[in-house]
């Protein structure tokens, strides 16, 4: 379990996976705060891999909204470049270019992404990116619970 004694820190570990891309998806997020542990995942069945993970962050935040007092840091901990470049990185822009990107084009995933972007306003939130499936027990844990997510639920 990563080191919880830090007062006023949630940690939230969130994936993503797709069978085919588009195809089902499912999501999944592990919130930790002190020594309790919340399980969150779901499924679609026609998604990609980005909307999935994108999923699994606001599903989380949106499972923690007005449980946390304002001083709590949300660590957010994912191995999806697409979120947390996404959020760090692209966003300013895209809202400055009136959703597009650099080369005019409309954003994909934009309903997501202005969920995310109100959603993460609300919160102290720190970005942590993880390779994946490089042993990271949580990382492997919520990739495990997405993957059973589409499992559990295609009928395919």
């Amino acid at each position: 379990m990563p080191v919880t004694d830090e007062k006023n820190v949630i940690y939230i570990y969130t994936d993503g996976a797709c069978s085919g891309n588009p195809g089902p998806g499912g999501y999944a997020a592990l919130i930790i705060y002190g020594d309790l542990e919340e399980k969150i995942s779901g499924y679609d069945p026609e998604t990609t891999n980005n909307r999935m993970e994108m999923m699994a962050v606001i599903k989380a935040l949106n499972s923690i909204k007005g449980r946390i007092n304002e001083d709590t840091i949300v660590k957010i901990i994912s191995d999806s470049d697409y979120v947390v470049k996404g959020l760090q990185e692209w966003l300013p822009g895209w809202k400055k270019r009136g959703w597009k990107t650099a080369d005019r084009k409309a954003v994909k995933n934009q309903d997501l992404w202005k969920e995310l972007d109100s959603l993460v306003s609300e919160f102290r939130i720190e970005l942590i990116k993880v390779k994946g499936h490089s042993g990271d027990v949580y990382n492997e844990r919520v990739d495990s619970l997405a993957r059973k997510e589409i499992e559990n639920n295609y009928k395919g």
